[in-house]
């Protein structure tokens, strides 16, 4: 299934929110979906389908395509799949989701 696109715009708008405003939640996302050694997390890209994150370690650095739970058309609907996607996340690593 081809993925949404959202304007670069969105696309922007998003990143920096993530980066700017939740890195925590980016560094439990990736520890949890993509390298449980992740020491950051850098979201660089969305789509309809899912998240891509820059993610470090002590090992080196990998880009990683986390999928949202249900793929997403609106913007609106990203922030949705965030929430989603961090609280999966925290549940996988058994550790509280801090309050949305």
């Amino acid at each position: 299934m081809t993925a949404h696109t959202f304007s670069p715009e969105i696309v922007d708008a998003v990143l920096r929110h993530m980066n700017t405003d939740h890195p925590g939640d980016s560094l439990v996302i990736a520890r949890a979906f993509a390298d449980p050694a992740a020491e950051a997390a850098v979201m660089i890209d969305l789509d309809g389908n899912g998240g891509v994150w820059s993610v470090s370690s002590a090992t080196g650095e990998m880009t990683a395509k986390i999928e949202w739970a249900s793929p997403v058309t609106e913007r609106s609907g990203i922030r949705r799949e965030v929430v989603a996607l961090y609280d999966a996340a925290c549940e996988r690593l058994g550790i509280p989701p801090r309050p949305h």
